[in-house]
């Protein structure tokens, strides 16, 4: 957002991917999600702490996807009615947020944004599924448009399915969700819970200096050698393709920021200002959700918000 008072009052309340082709990248990116949602599975607790389950398997984790839009109910009608997350309120002001396994998406309501997900350095955001003709039926049936046919070049698509491009690889489909919200589906027959966060793709011209930008900030382990280089995290793949065209900012787009979960985040941001990164928010706690916050921005524009606590939301 460009306002920074209306970014600090914000930040006071609240609170394996392939468009480009599924690879052995997607098989391997599959196993510490499918490990994650084992967990869950068999885990008693059923709320927000447990659906960042990924939050004890390393110091830093994927946290959450903040949206900006002028109508919460119908991002609700998406990602609850379609997809089938969970609505749910937290902290003392009643924060309305969703939560999947291993992600929860906030709201900045009443703030139509200025475009989609397409044309910004995050290119759309994916889930796994088991099912995907399932997934895709539902999606369809909810009246929500399928774009696979456009976002899965060389790939043979049949009824909005973009199939594997190797033997034993994934189908894929693409949507388009309210505020033109990309969100990518991958087929994995052997996960046991119906959707888990899967990946965040980035598409930027350097999506390579991109990759190395991640893994040195956030640890990310690299992954090259397939359809694109990658970079993950316990439960989660950070995807960057390149982009043959410019790409801008995230803030004030659909998906305003993206958030990471981070363990002792006080010294992590002193760490980052040792490195040159400015903090764009400082460190600060913030009462009513019982988390600390602070944010940065890549050198690309992505609008990057590190939480601590996340993980123990009730």
């Amino acid at each position: 957002m460009a306002n920074p008072a209306s970014r600090d009052q914000f930040a006071a309340v609240k609170g394996v991917d392939t468009p480009r082709g599924v690879s052995r990248n997607h098989m391997t990116r599959l196993v510490p999600t499918l490990a994650a949602a084992a967990l869950l599975v068999a885990g008693s607790a059923v709320n927000a702490a447990a659906q960042l389950i990924a939050a004890k398997d390393g110091p830093i984790v994927y946290g959450h996807h903040h949206l900006n839009t002028a109508n919460v109910a119908a991002q609700k009608k998406f990602f609850v009615d379609t997809l089938g997350g969970k609505a749910i309120t937290i902290g003392t002001n009643n924060t309305e947020i969703v939560e999947f396994p291993n992600v929860l998406i906030f709201f900045r309501a009443n703030q139509a944004p200025t475009g989609g997900t397409r044309g910004t350095t995050v290119n759309h955001i994916g889930f796994s599924v088991p099912n995907l003709r399932q997934m895709v039926d539902k999606v369809k049936a909810n009246g929500y448009q399928m774009i696979t046919s456009s976002e899965a070049p060389g790939r043979e698509v049949k009824d909005d399915i973009a199939g594997p491009l190797q033997p034993g690889g994934a189908s894929i489909a693409f949507a388009l969700g309210p505020d033109d919200v990309k969100v990518e589906f991958l087929e994995a027959k052997q996960q046991t819970i119906p959707i888990t966060l899967n990946h965040v793709h980035f598409f930027n011209p350097k999506n390579t200096e991109m990759q190395a930008w991640y893994v040195k900030t956030f640890g990310a382990k690299p992954r090259n050698g397939g359809a694109f280089p990658a970079g993950d995290l316990p439960g989660v793949a950070l995807n960057f393709s390149p982009s043959a065209e410019p790409v801008v900012a995230t803030q004030g787009r659909a998906l305003d920021h993206i958030g990471f979960e981070v363990k002792d985040l006080e010294a992590f941001c002193k760490k980052l200002e040792a490195d040159g990164i400015k903090l764009a928010v400082p460190y600060r706690k913030v009462p009513a959700l019982g988390i600390a916050i602070a944010f940065i921005t890549d050198p690309w524009g992505t609008y990057i918000e590190m939480t601590e606590g996340l993980d123990k939301i009730q």
